[in-house]
């Protein structure tokens, strides 16, 4: 399989490039996704943490209103 792969890439000049251009972008993405996590305010994360709860909340109190009526 990998044959099929290798063998005509072999013919392109400069291909070498493209796995590290590959890895560069890969590396650069998850540095800075760990700066943001590491530098992100605990405010904010409390409050994206809560999301789910409050919309369940929320759901339940506008199906109790919903009965009531």
């Amino acid at each position: 399989m990998l044959k099929y792969v290798k063998g005509p890439l072999e013919n392109i000049d400069g291909v070498a490039i493209y796995p590290i251009i590959s890895l560069l972008i890969f590396f650069l993405f998850f540095a800075a996704l760990f700066w943001w996590v590491i530098t992100a305010r605990k405010e904010y994360i409390s409050e994206m943490s809560n999301i789910p709860l409050e919309t369940e909340n929320a759901h339940t109190n506008l199906s109790s209103l919903k009965q009531g009526s």
